[in-house]
This record gives structure tokens, sequence and C-alpha cells, in this order.
């Protein structure tokens, strides 16, 4: 059975010998090489080529993120597991961007660090649960900014059952007999969406309504 290649990169001795002894009684895991720094994680990583590389942030020289970088574009093979104490959003997604296939707290057990390792080396990813959470909230955030940004969200629900009914090509009167409203009505409801959606033409408004997956093409 082939071993699950791990470097550990940490500044600290007492951590890297703790991990060492940790992961010594895993069978399917060997510690190939220990670094101080990031400049001698990347040197190791080169000589050895490990299957996977714990990588603390905080490190004399060259940190974590800017090893984690290198890593990840010169030997693309190589996977990273953040291994901190920092569960800060803005480190989270600036690792997760770089690269990292996984981020891990220090105070996790080490059942979990054992199972982000092999979860990583068969091609998935191990987000620590308070980091999963942290992740969700941002990408939730951000996902209600981008929706307060979006000018279809400023639509009210009428405009928009108007939009997507324009856009499969029904006409005003067809629109307002389906929707029990005048044709008059229909027209308010066409001109002001448009309006919003600095729309000018059917043309464009069909090619909006495809884009916002409202009709097929």
């Amino acid at each position: 059975m082939d071993k699950i290649k791990v470097l550990i990169a940490d500044d600290h001795t007492l951590v890297r010998e703790g991990l060492r002894a940790l992961l010594s009684g895993c069978l399917d895991i060997q510690v190939v090489g220990e670094a101080v720094d990031g400049r001698q994680a990347i040197e190791k990583t080169r000589q050895l080529e490990p299957d996977i590389v714990l990588m603390d942030i905080a490190m004399p020289g060259l940190g974590g993120l800017e090893a984690t970088l290198e890593i990840r574009s010169t030997f693309p093979k190589t996977k990273i597991l953040v291994l901190t104490q920092y569960d800060n959003r803005e480190y989270v997604y600036r690792f997760l961007k770089a690269g990292a296939s996984g981020y891990l707290l220090k105070k996790a057990a080490g059942a979990e660090l054992i199972a982000a390792i092999r979860a990583i080396y068969q091609g998935g990813s191990f987000l620590y649960p308070e980091v999963a959470q942290t992740v969700i909230d941002g990408y939730l955030r951000k996902k209600d900014q981008d929706l307060a940004q979006d000018p279809y969200e400023n639509l009210t629900e009428r405009e928009k059952q108007v939009l997507k009914l324009v856009a499969e090509g029904m006409s005003n009167r067809q629109i307002a007999d389906l929707l029990c409203i005048s044709v008059k009505t229909v027209m308010g409801h066409r001109t002001h969406l448009m309006e919003k959606l600095q729309i000018h033409s059917r043309t464009e408004l069909v090619k909006f309504a495809i884009r916002k997956s409202l009709i097929t093409p």
C-alpha cells in the first residue's frame, strides 16, 4: 500500500515533534520531512515530493501563504493543508484562493487531522467546522450583496412576471388576459422594468432573460 507522504512546516519544534508522533501511528501515512519556515518548505517539497504539506501560517522569513502560492504553482501535485491557530476570515480566504485544499485549527483533535490528510489525499478538501461556517457566512453575505446590486432584484414581482412573459414572446394583450390586468397596466410594467434594467429593445430583454435563466434559448 502506498503511503501518504507528509511534510510538516512549522517553526515550533514541539509542534513538529507532536505531529510526527501522532502521524507515526498511522500505517498509511509517512512523515517524510520537516521545515521550519516557508523557504525551507519549498526546498523540502522540491527534494522530497510530498503528497501533502502541513503548513503553518506564521513562520519567520517566508510565511505560510507565500510558500503555499509557490508550492501550488511549482509543484501542483502537492496539496496544502493549513494547520494554524488563526481562524480569521481573511486568512481562510487568502489560503483557499492560493490553492490550499484544507484549513484546520490546531485545537482540532488528532483524529480530525488524520481524516483531513486522508480526504485531501483522495482528492477532496477539508475545513474545520468553525472555518467552514466562516466560509459559508462569508459566501451568504457576498450573495446578499450581489443580489442587492443586481438590477433584476429591484423589479417588483409583477414586473418580473411581465419580463418573463414578454421574453417568451407574448403580446401585451395576451399578458393582460393571463394576469387579469389591463393592457395599459402591462405596458406600464413593461416600460418601468426596461427603464430599471436599462434595456431598450425586446431583443435585449430576451437576452437578459436567458442570462437569468428565466427562459431557455
